[in-house]
């Protein structure tokens, strides 16, 4: 046994691996991690074999011996160690799985940490990604030790990598599902899997699975947040080898530049938020078909719901980008200008959740909200500004500084005090957590704004102002800042230095830059000066000074200066040539009389006396040519006597003058005339600001006239339809009394035909048989017409109660009179109408008159004999009596149908 024992070592290394007898291979394990620690680097030919046949690894991860595995584990962390990131991309596929089932859950806690290692360096080597991926179905393993486990190496992994290296979004998603596993260890594990994610991520994890705890583990968790709350800010541990490639690269760690970038790093730790761990949901499918049909609702609480139910789909971690442009306009220009203000609040709020939740996209909404939600900071109510400022905040952390400046600055200048400060304390806010220094010309132009509110008669104002000086100074720095301070008295500059000490920026001016270009840019400025130098060399060998001493030496021995010179007398000489004083001073600027070099010019305090007599070579018509055209061209000849020193003072002139009396006295001109322009520049830009200023104010007045216009309109349009719709009404009730008065005449009318049908007259003992027939014929006649036009004008309604009530009395009164007399033979109506007045409209048996007229007509077949004043007495009281009779049965018929006598 012993000899076969060591016949097995001669076997290759591989097939050593894959013995039968476990010593073997625990031996072979052994030898295979010995020959990776010595190899010289990654390319050596020990790694070869186990290159080309990744497999072997599975089968020493996943040993059946436990002896043999950890030694396999072990081979296996001594491969990757030495071997490089091609021996990680090869294996890691076949040993992954078998790690975190065997190796990690293995009773041995050499091999557990075996395994943790080899897990750890396949991380190291390439990319965290795929090995998180081949982690997290172990998650799902029936056996509870194998998920407790892998739930406390990803806790190593996030405390040695970092969630900056180590993307936590999957473990996060999968997360809940540990808190509600039935077995202790796991949710032992998960709660601290669920810790180290808050020492890196503090409250932005909460979103992704904090709602899924039950309020136990929440109570729980709050419990040990609280006892990681006060410790430092993490940082990692292990880096993978590419950030080793690049720290090796990067300066040594006590330099400016290595601690600048540790604190850039950290500063980058502290950025992952809810936004960078969730996933971009789509919202905008979710909004209500008829949201905008309820935000343009006459009732507020209609709007107010429409934007809630708004709210609540906008509020979440991420919004996948969209077409969101229907709803900015709705939430901006119409909201804010909505006259209530729980409306205005919560279309702020709208507007927060959308911005946070966009992030960069939302930038280009920026525009359309904004201006209205600054405009709407003139509420005072402190719930309404809080929302707006909130909203403010949310739009510039989703745009920059330079995107928001520009209308920042503008409604500085605004006329409602309250919108002035809202903004001004908006662009505090913008200048502490903006992460980009401003450009010299917003710093410009936020510093000429800021002193525009120093001078405010608010005192929350001038505070403002001199806050937001200090906190740009804090930004750029005190040096930077000095020109924009320049002329405010010590009382302002000690109250910005106060805040300048007290700001809490993010960011920083960094002159780097500015300094490695100096050099450049100030070497092409320094080559004029050298040229200029040069020219006069160029035309004279004699060396000279500059250009300024060569014309401040050749005019001291002036013509005026010495006695007996001719151009001592008046001026009748070069000075009034035409053209003398243009030429002649350029030849005496670069040479001497004639063209020839000056002597003795080295030397610009030499005596006068030393000079060569002026007499003989007569240089003062050129040089009184000069002295008549000044530095700026204009004539000077007349100022020439009167600035002409007196001859005593001529012979010793000052020593250190550089330029003559005329030049100093046309040089001191020029700077008066430059600065009144300056003053008269400065008069302009502030009259160029006060009108801009009136301007906006002008558009803004516009505006409002423009919305009150409109709103009037509208009124007036609104109160002309109600007046029209009055008007209507008034017709028709007037049509309606008019049809009420004709039928109300109508029944009078066919009332009195009916009285007067059965009045005493109508059978009058006074008159013979013919008159009394025609008075009945007339009455009934009228009567008739009356029913006629009756059922022709007002309808049959009125027809059937009249009709009714006549009838009624008809067979009780009519009909035994009617009995009594004897139907006639010839109507009235029969005779004009040609048909019998049964067959009328108003039907045979309706009308009472046919019963009289039957009556009147078989009185008047008896002929006419005279009656006696007895028998004319008992005719009228029998009238009288059928009259009073009928009389009272219409009023009992009017009474029982509800028919009032007018």
């Amino acid at each position: 046994m012993a000899e076969q024992e060591e016949d097995f070592s001669s076997l290759p290394l591989p097939d050593r691996f894959q013995h039968k007898i476990w010593k073997v291979r625990k031996a072979a394990y052994e030898d295979g991690a010995k020959q990776f620690e010595i190899t010289p680097d990654e390319h050596d030919p020990a790694f070869r074999p186990f290159l080309q046949e990744p497999s072997l690894w599975k089968g020493a991860v996943a040993d059946s011996n436990v002896a043999a595995q950890q030694e396999g584990i072990a081979a296996l962390c001594a491969f990757l160690k030495f071997g490089g990131r091609e021996g990680c991309t090869r294996t890691r596929g076949h040993t992954l799985t078998p790690l975190v089932e065997k190796g990690l859950s293995s009773t041995r806690a050499a091999t557990k940490q075996s395994a943790l290692e080899a897990i750890l360096l396949y991380i190291e080597l390439d990319t965290p990604a795929p090995v998180i991926e081949d982690l997290l179905p172990a998650l799902s393993n029936k056996q509870p030790k194998v998920v407790a486990a892998t739930l406390a190496a990803l806790t190593a992994i996030y405390h040695n990598y970092g969630c900056k290296t180590v993307d936590p979004k999957s473990v996060l998603k999968v997360l809940p599902k540990a808190f509600g596993h039935a077995d202790k260890n796991v949710r032992a594990e998960a709660t601290n899997l669920a810790v180290e994610f808050y020492r890196w991520l503090r409250e932005a994890m909460k979103p992704m699975f904090w709602n899924d705890l039950k309020p136990t583990q929440q109570t729980e968790m709050e419990a040990s947040f609280e006892k990681i709350k006060s410790e430092p800010a993490p940082k990692q541990e292990r880096f993978l080898r590419s950030q080793q490639a690049a720290m090796s690269r990067a300066p040594p760690p006590g330099a400016a530049g290595a601690v600048e970038e540790e604190d850039e790093l950290e500063a980058e730790g502290v950025e992952i938020d809810a936004f960078d761990l969730a996933e971009p949901q789509d919202v905008l499918s979710k909004v209500a078909p008829d949201f905008h049909e309820q935000l343009a609702s006459a009732k507020w609480k209609e709007r107010k719901d429409a934007l809630e139910a708004l709210y609540v789909i906008l509020n979440v971690p991420r919004i996948k980008d969209g077409d969101f442009g229907e709803i900015a306009r709705c939430l901006g220009p119409k909201c804010m200008k909505d006259a209530n203000i729980a409306v205005v609040t919560q279309a702020a709020q709208c507007i927060e959740v959308l911005a946070k939740g966009m992030r960069k996209p939302f930038g280009r909404y920026r525009s359309i909200v904004m201006g209205p939600t600054m405009e709407r900071l003139k509420e005072k109510k402190a719930s309404v500004s809080d929302a707006l400022g909130a909203a403010l905040d949310q739009v510039f952390a989703a745009t920059s500084l330079s995107d928001c400046l520009e209308e920042t600055l503008e409604f500085l200048k605004h006329k409602n005090p309250q919108v002035k400060e809202g903004t001004m304390k908006f662009l505090i806010r913008c200048l502490k957590t903006t992460r980009e220094a401003p450009a010299k010309p917003e710093v410009a132009s936020i510093a000429e704004a800021a002193k525009k509110l120093l001078s405010e008669s608010v005192e929350g104002l001038r505070s403002g102002g001199a806050e937001v000086l200090g906190t740009v100074m804090k930004i750029m720095g005190e040096r930077a800042m000095g020109p924009y301070l320049e002329g405010l008295d010590d009382i302002r500059k000690t109250k910005i230095k106060e805040y300048f000490d007290t700001a809490e920026v993010k960011a920083k001016d960094k002159p780097k830059p500015p300094p490695a270009a100096a050099p450049r840019a100030a070497a092409p400025a320094a080559a004029p000066r050298k040229v200029v130098a040069k020219k006069p060399a160029t035309k004279k060998p004699a060396p000279a000074p500059s250009p300024y001493a060569q014309e401040a030496l050749a005019p001291q021995p002036t013509a005026r200066s010495i006695p007996g010179s001719k151009l001592g007398a008046p001026k009748t000489s070069g000075l009034a040539a035409p053209g003398a004083g243009l030429k002649a001073p350029m030849k005496r600027t670069l040479a001497g009389p004639g063209g020839s070099a000056p002597p003795a010019l080295s030397s610009p305090r030499r005596p006068v006396s030393q000079a060569p007599p002026p007499e003989e070579e007569a240089p003062a018509p050129p040089r009184l040519g000069l002295g008549g055209r000044g530095l700026a061209g204009r004539p000077l000849a007349a100022k020439a006597p009167a600035l002409a020193p007196p001859a005593s003072q001529s012979i010793s002139p000052p020593p250190n003058s550089g330029l003559t009396a005329l030049e100093r006295a046309e040089l001191e001109e020029l700077r008066l005339d430059k600065d009144r322009l300056l003053r008269q520049s400065d008069d302009l830009r502030q009259e160029r600001s006060r009108l801009n200023s009136e301007v906006q104010e002008l558009k803004n007045q516009n505006a409002q006239l423009i919305e009150d216009h409109t709103r009037d309109v509208l009124s007036i349009k609104a109160k002309e339809t109600q007046l029209v719709r009055a008007r209507s009404d008034c017709e028709a009730a007037e049509a309606m009394c008019g049809q009420l008065r004709r039928e109300m005449e109508r029944l009078k009318r066919a009332l009195t035909s009916a009285e007067r049908v059965n009045s005493p007259p109508a059978l009058s003992p006074g008159r013979d048989g013919s008159t009394d027939e025609a008075g009945i014929y007339r009455d009934t006649g009228m009567y008739s017409g009356t029913q006629e036009t009756a059922r022709a004008g007002y309808g049959h309604r009125a027809r059937m109660s009249l009709n009714s009530a006549l009838s009624e009395e008809k067979e009780n009164t009519v009909d035994a009179m009617t009995a009594q007399y004897g139907r006639g033979k010839l109507s009235p109506e029969l005779g004009r109408n040609g048909r019998n007045s049964a067959a009328s409209g108003s039907g045979g048996r309706n009308s009472p008159a046919p019963a009289f007229q039957s009556r009147i007509r078989d009185t008047s077949t008896e002929g006419a004999r005279p009656e006696g004043n007895g028998q004319g007495v008992e005719s009228w009281k029998r009238a009288a009596e059928v009259t009073s009779a009928l009389k009272a049965k219409i009023e009992q018929m009017k009474a029982r149908q509800g028919i009032s006598r007018p």
